[in-house]
């Protein structure tokens, strides 16, 4: 009975200690005082006060040695400089590929440095034709194909195309007239079919396949008429050779179309299906919101159609993706940054409201863009391996402000 006794005490002990802590716990807070819930007010202000985290970088030598992991993007953020400086400074494109040991300017006053750079300008240039390959055109200038594309910011998964101007960096000026190379380069049998054969000009959408099943051909002999590999890739407006030796019956079945080669250059088509009709439409109010002028709209439009065909695509060369085909890589945002086309257009334009700040460059940024060329101005935004292909949608691109804005 006694040790009972106890227990019980025990118990009423231990809900009685409770009780009280809990009665005093709430006797406290209901006695709180008003200020209490101002005393978290300096906490906030500590927090909105807190500065700015500061990434610490190196002054920019005015040169620089690749070294091993080394990318561009890399460098250029080591340094505070932009991608597109960098790349612009060195004659790279976005495709380019750079290597342990080169030697990059990282200032515009020094562009002029790398040893490779004068050679280039003193040289003749190479307008390339069907069947050019860019060993031949070295070997006809008694040059390398390693200095043909340090020449032109080419790599050696670049591919060239009929019509595009290389500049040709051989020693020896005289030397154009190599003496058994062109042999090779010549190609007799496509040469002949390319003069009197039927051309086809490229739209969006189209493939090597779809074209030669289209004139009842093979995706071969495209490719051999038009010194081609297979992974060469074909654009929007671009003349393909479409007849083989036998051009007789072929003929038949592409008729509405082979009224196109006609005149000089391919017209191109500036009908947009709806989606792409809704992405002009989508970079026009964005242009209108920023307040930039017409010509700034339609460089992004023609911009747009030539790197996505107007479709904001997740997918691209390398890690290229969206409208604009911007690399999160080579700090243009995140993936899903990239492919939100409201943002990408912004980054696009650039200027005070660019989403991606100081870290790339878009066409408000640079000095003088109104001045430029259309497809000049274009080019300085994407740094593309293609530089000429901008211009060619400047009245295209005209004409979507016209009907989508």
């Amino acid at each position: 009975m006694t040790t009972h006794t106890a227990a019980r005490r025990t118990r009423y002990l231990r809900l009685g200690v409770p009780a009280a802590v809990l009665g005093t716990l709430s006797g406290a807070l209901a006695a709180a005082p008003a200020p209490a819930a101002a005393a978290s007010t300096p906490t906030v202000q500590r927090l909105d006060a807190l500065p700015t985290r500061v990434v610490s970088t190196e002054a920019a030598p005015a040169s620089y040695t690749v070294q091993p992991g080394d990318s561009v993007y890399t460098i250029a953020t080591r340094f505070a400089l932009r991608t597109a400086d960098v790349l612009a400074w060195n004659g790279l494109s976005w495709r380019s590929v750079i290597h342990p040991g080169q030697t990059l300017a990282l200032t515009g006053a020094s562009a002029p440095a790398p040893a490779a750079t004068p050679a280039p300008v003193a040289a003749a240039s190479h307008t390339v034709v069907s069947g050019d390959t860019v060993f031949g055109i070295a070997q006809k200038y008694g040059t390398t194909v390693d200095s043909v594309l340090a020449a032109n910011g080419l790599d050696r998964s670049s591919v060239i195309y009929p019509g595009q101007t290389l500049a040709v960096s051989g020693p020896a000026a005289s030397a154009p007239v190599a003496p058994p190379a062109p042999a090779p380069v010549a190609a007799p049998a496509p040469a002949a079919t390319a003069t009197g054969g039927t051309t086809h000009a490229v739209a969006a959408g189209d493939t090597l396949f779809g074209i030669a099943q289209r004139y009842g051909t093979t995706t071969a002999i495209l490719l051999a008429l038009n010194g081609l590999g297979r992974d060469a890739i074909i654009y929007p407006g671009q003349s393909i050779l479409v007849a083989a030796a036998p051009a007789g019956p072929p003929a038949p079945a592409p008729a509405p179309a082979a009224a196109e080669p006609a005149g000089p250059p391919p017209q191109l088509s500036a009908g947009l299906d709806g989606e792409q009709a809704a992405n002009a439409r989508l970079i026009i109010a964005v242009g209108r919101d920023l307040g930039v002028s017409d010509r700034a709209i339609a460089i992004a439009l023609a911009t747009a159609m030539v790197e996505s065909s107007l479709r904001n695509v997740n997918y691209g060369d390398r890690d290229s993706l969206g409208l604009f085909q911007q690399r999160p890589s080579t700090g243009w945002g995140t993936p899903e940054q990239a492919v939100d086309a409201d943002r990408s257009t912004r980054v696009f334009f650039g200027g005070a409201g660019d989403p991606n700040g100081q870290r790339t460059r878009g066409l408000l940024d640079i000095g003088g863009w109104q001045d430029m060329p259309f497809t000049d101005a274009a080019q300085a935004v994407q740094i593309s391996a293609y530089p000429d292909r901008y211009g060619q949608w400047e009245t295209q691109a005209y004409q979507w402000l016209a009907q989508h804005g």
